[in-house]
């Protein structure tokens, strides 16, 4: 962080700081902290952080800032004051001080100059817009995915964020965990021999939900958390706290649902390891499932096969169950894999195969979970991070690449919205994945577009 002398922030801090030692007539004791030294840092030296969207999720994410030396969290937004002033109270415990400024409205954060970086965990409708606002101010972003309601609004969150060189982390938070980057370092340079199919999976949406209509919580200003969505009226636990209640998340109006909301982290690792051979023109068919009754509107259960030009396929489904769409496929998984869990990714190959979740990794033959390859060996080599939210900060202060930057971001979403629009129209589409858009279909390709937003808000 340079001052407009050109010196670095700490460089002038230290400066001014013995500059006013030797100005003074009495011995002044300065803690060695406030230089930086013994291990701490140096406020001139931190990250200055602010958060959008402070609920369930916001807050677990907002407690790895606080864990991390290197940044300093100074203000807090959400449109719900409960939850506002709880995520208060933790930040102020962390940090022994009151000073974490609190608002309701997005644009007080954003606009502060003092800010370098925001954490945005808001609802998914607001995502882009939230992004969008701070990418505009000159704030380096770390969003919670999935990313937008459309791939249009992925297209205009990358070009901002390209055109204004900003640092970003998108919170497929897998790509930290040294299972998952093994794993594609392994396909990518070919232990498995040529890769020929993926297997990706991740637990379905849950329908139900209240309809019955209810004034907004008192703590809630339900317009502004309504925002871009058209207005309907507040139901039942519609903006609820807690993952097992809330409806929102499972209502197209707001979010894809768990096509999304979860599939994105297998579709992440599958495309982080297919690399190229994901690229281009490909077919895509699939059905699914969707609630009949109730709030909930978005994918139970979904199967979609991917067929690329360049001969590699992909089967992206909900978690296999009883009962579920993808009951038989479960039962092949497993003769073939062994147990499997409610979410993970799977590389075939002509040499073997590699079965990655967070609990494990799994591959055949055996001996290659042992491969460890000295990272300047490897023909491709994977961005190396142990923790997602040190990796962006530590970006952020040398304009470094993230692990999972805006680039892949964009990719994984959009394979999202491809296979949630396949099971809508119930035909076989072909997708440039190249150009962005399907090939020869102006109903699938409108679905990509820009939804109709409420006044005021726009991109």
């Amino acid at each position: 962080m340079k001052t407009k002398t050109g010196l670095s922030r700490r460089q002038f801090i230290q400066s001014n700081l013995l500059a006013a030692l030797a100005a003074s007539a009495f011995p002044t004791i300065i803690p060695s902290s406030a230089l930086g030294k013994d291990g701490a840092v140096a406020p001139s030296e931190r990250v200055v952080v602010g958060a959008i969207g402070v609920g369930e999720r916001g807050q677990a994410v907002l407690r790895h800032f606080l864990q991390q030396k290197q940044c300093q969290v100074v203000a807090l937004c959400d449109v719900k004051q409960d939850v506002l002033q709880a995520a208060k109270t933790m930040v102020d415990k962390a940090y022994d001080s009151s000073d974490c400024v609190i608002c309701e409205d997005f644009r007080v954060l954003t606009g502060r100059k003092d800010i370098d970086a925001v954490m945005i965990a808001s609802t998914d409708h607001w995502h882009v817009l939230h992004a969008l606002a701070a990418v505009r101010t000159g704030k380096d972003i770390y969003l919670e995915k999935p990313l937008g309601l459309t791939l249009a609004e992925d297209q205009v969150l990358r070009r901002e964020v390209k055109k204004r060189k900003r640092v970003f982390q998108f919170g497929t938070q897998q790509r930290s965990g040294r299972k998952f980057r093994l794993a594609c370092e392994l396909v990518r340079n070919g232990h498995i021999g040529k890769l020929r199919h993926i297997n990706a999976w991740a637990p379905g949406s849950r329908g139900g939900g209240s309809t019955r209509v209810v004034p907004p919580p008192e703590t809630l200003n339900y317009d502004f958390w309504l925002g871009p969505a058209a207005f309907r009226p507040y139901t039942e636990d519609l903006a609820a706290f807690e993952l097992s209640k809330k409806t929102w998340w499972f209502n197209e109006d707001f979010a894809l649902g768990w096509i999304a909301g979860w599939g994105i982290h297998a579709m992440d690792i599958a495309l982080w390891g297919a690399g190229e051979l994901a690229s281009g023109r490909l077919g895509v068919n699939g059905t699914g499932r969707f609630p009949t009754e109730g709030a909930c509107n978005t994918a139970t259960d979904w199967n979609v096969d991917f067929n690329f030009d360049s001969g590699l396929t992909m089967k992206f489904a909900s978690s296999p169950g009883p009962g579920r769409l993808t009951e038989q496929l479960g039962r092949e998984w497993v003769a073939r894999y062994g147990k499997i869990i409610e979410h993970g990714t799977a590389f075939e190959g002509d040499a073997g195969w590699i079965v990655v979740d967070r609990e494990r990794i799994l591959t055949q033959p055996e001996s290659l979970v042992e491969i460890e390859t000295p990272p300047e060996l490897l023909a491709t080599r994977l961005v190396r991070s142990s923790d997602h939210v040190l990796n962006f900060i530590e970006a952020v202060k040398s304009r470094g690449t993230t692990a999972s930057p805006i680039e892949s971001a964009v990719q994984s979403d959009a394979f999202c919205h491809v296979a949630d629009i396949a099971i809508r129209l119930g035909r076989k589409l072909r997708f440039d994945g190249k150009a962005e858009k399907f090939v020869g279909d102006r109903e699938a390709n409108q679905r990509l577009g820009v939804r109709p937003m409420r006044k005021p808000w726009r991109l």
